[in-house]
C-alpha cells in the first residue's frame, strides 16, 4: 500500500506544480495517464533523487501537467536506494497505484532487482539507472535508458585522459556496487587499450562513513586517479584528499556523478580545476538547456546536473512517444515501440536508441571552473554519437562478460 508520506510527497509535488506560473488545471477526458517515479530520498544517493523529482514535476508543470492531450499524474515512490524496496515500490507502483510507464530507478543495483518484474508485467520504462546487461547481453524489451550505461562516459574520459592529457600511471576508486564496478571497468579497458596502467584499484562500500583507510593506502607515484562516485560520495572523498594533504600530488578526473551539480555547490575552490565526463553539463547551450537550466537554479538555487537532466531528458522521451501513439498508452506494445523509435531533441542534447534500447548521444568532458560567483562543469570538448559499445563491435564487445571488478582482468597493479 502507497504510505501517508508517500502520499503527501505526490499531493505536495502536485500543489507545487498547479502553484508555478502559467499552472493550470488542465483536465483530460478519460483517465489521466498515471506516471511512477522510482527515486531515493534518503542515503548517500538522496541528493540525486531529490533532483529527479525536482526535474519531473517541473517538465509536466510546464505543460500542465498535460501530454498529448492527456492529463498526467506523477506518483513518486522513495526506494531509500534499497534494492528490495526498489522491488517492493514498483510493484505497488504497477498493481495498487496502476502506473502505464515508470520513470527510474536512479541506482544500477536498483534496476537489475526490478528487471524480472518489469519484464514479466510489461511495463514501459524509462531508466535513470546505468545497469550494463539490461541493454546489453540481457537487453529488456520494456526497458529504454536516455542517460548511459555505466561505462559509456567513461570509456570517454579514459581516451580523453590517455590521447589529450598524456597520463600513462593511474589509480582508481569507486562505490563499491555495480555502477561503480562498472563504470571503472569501462575506464580500465579503454585507458589500458591506450598504453596506459591501472596500478591500483580501490572500492569502498556506498556507505563508507570516511575514507581515511583508502586514503591511506593510495598510491601518490600516479598522474591521476579516477573516481567513480555517486551521490554525495565523490563530494566527501575529495574534501577528505584535501584533509589528507594530497591535493596538488595527484590529479583527480572522474565519471559522470563524481562531482554532480547537485554537489558541486557545496564545494569550494578544492574542485577547480577538476575534469569529468558525462552525457550533460548545465551549461550546454542547446535551445531546451538554455531554458530548462535557468529555470531550474531559478527555482531551486543552484544548477541542475546529471540527476535532474535524467528526468528532464526521459520527459522528452516519454512525450515524444505519446505524441506518437497520440496518448493511447493501453496498447502497451505499441507505445513501447514508440519509445525505441524516439528521435528527439532534450536538454542534454539529441537522442535516439540502439536496438538494444540504450542511448546513442554526446558526451561531454567537463571542467569545474568558476562563473558569475558559482561552481560550473564548464564544457571543454564534445564526443559526438557516442555508443554504450564506444568503439567495439557490438557483436565482439557482446561476447566478453560484463564490466565488473574482475573483467577486464588486471594486469598492471602494484602491491
Amino acid at each position: 500500500m502507497q504510505n501517508r508520506r508517500e502520499f503527501v510527497t505526490a499531493a505536495a509535488a502536485a500543489a507545487a506544480s498547479a502553484a508555478l506560473p502559467g499552472a493550470v488545471n488542465a483536465q483530460a477526458a478519460g483517465e489521466p495517464i498515471r506516471v511512477g517515479l522510482l527515486t531515493v530520498k534518503s542515503g548517500p544517493l538522496a541528493s540525486g533523487g531529490i533532483d529527479m523529482e525536482r526535474a519531473m514535476v517541473m517538465y509536466l508543470a510546464e505543460r500542465n501537467n498535460m501530454l498529448a492531450g492527456r492529463k498526467v499524474q506523477l506518483i513518486v515512490a522513495d526506494t531509500g536506494g534499497v534494492p528490495a524496496t526498489a522491488k517492493a515500490k514498483t510493484q505497488e507502483l504497477v498493481e495498487l497505484n496502476k502506473v502505464n510507464v515508470l520513470i527510474g530507478p536512479l541506482a544500477a543495483f536498483e534496476a537489475l532487482a526490478i528487471d524480472d518484474y518489469i519484464k514479466a508485467h510489461k511495463v514501459p520504462t524509462l531508466s535513470v539507472a546505468a545497469a550494463e546487461d539490461m541493454t546489453q547481453r540481457k537487453p529488456n524489451p520494456w526497458f529504454v535508458r536516455a542517460t548511459s550505461t555505466s561505462a559509456q562516459c567513461s570509456h570517454v574520459m579514459a581516451d580523453h585522459c590517455a590521447k589529450t592529457l598524456k597520463y600513462k600511471r593511474m589509480a582508481m576508486i569507486a562505490d563499491d556496487i555495480a555502477y561503480g564496478q562498472e563504470m571503472n571497468a569501462g575506464f580500465q579497458r579503454v585507458f589500458e587499450e591506450n598504453g596506459g596502467k591501472i596500478v591500483q584499484k580501490m572500492f569502498p562500500p556506498l556507505t563508507a562513513p570516511d575514507y581515511g583507510s583508502f586514503l591511506a593506502q593510495m598510491k601518490t607515484n600516479v598522474d591521476a586517479i579516477f573516481l567513480g562516485f555517486a551521490g554525495s560520495n565523490g563530494f566527501r572523498f575529495i574534501r577528505q584528499f584535501n584533509e589528507y594533504g594530497l591535493r596538488g600530488k595527484v590529479a583527480i578526473v572522474g565519471g559522470m556523478t563524481a562531482i554532480d551539480e547537485s554537489v558541486l555547490r557545496n564545494m569550494g575552490d578544492e574542485a577547480l580545476g577538476i575534469q569529468t565526463s558525462c552525457w550533460y553539463s548545465a551549461e550546454l547551450a542547446n535551445p531546451i538547456n538554455a531554458r530548462f537550466a535557468p529555470a531550474f537554479r531559478k527555482q531551486f538555487g543552484y544548477d541542475p546536473g546529471f540527476y535532474a537532466a535524467a528526468t528532464y531528458c526521459n520527459g522528452s522521451v516519454l512525450e515524444a512517444a505519446l505524441n506518437a501513439v497520440k496518448g493511447n498508452v493501453a496498447n502497451k506494445e505499441a507505445f513501447m515501440a514508440a519509445l525505441r523509435k524516439t528521435d528527439v531533441q532534450t536538454a542534454r542534447g539529441p537522442v535516439r536508441f540502439d536496438e538494444y534500447g540504450n542511448v546513442v548521444g554526446d558526451v561531454y568532458i567537463r571542467q569545474v571552473q568558476r562563473k558569475e560567483g558559482r561552481l560550473v562543469n564548464s564544457v571543454i570538448k564534445t564526443y559526438p554519437n557516442v555508443s554504450q559499445f564506444w568503439t567495439y563491435d557490438p557483436k565482439a564487445f557482446l561476447a566478453n562478460p560484463v564490466y565488473s571488478r574482475d573483467y577486464p582482468p588486471s594486469k598492471n597493479l602494484e602491491s
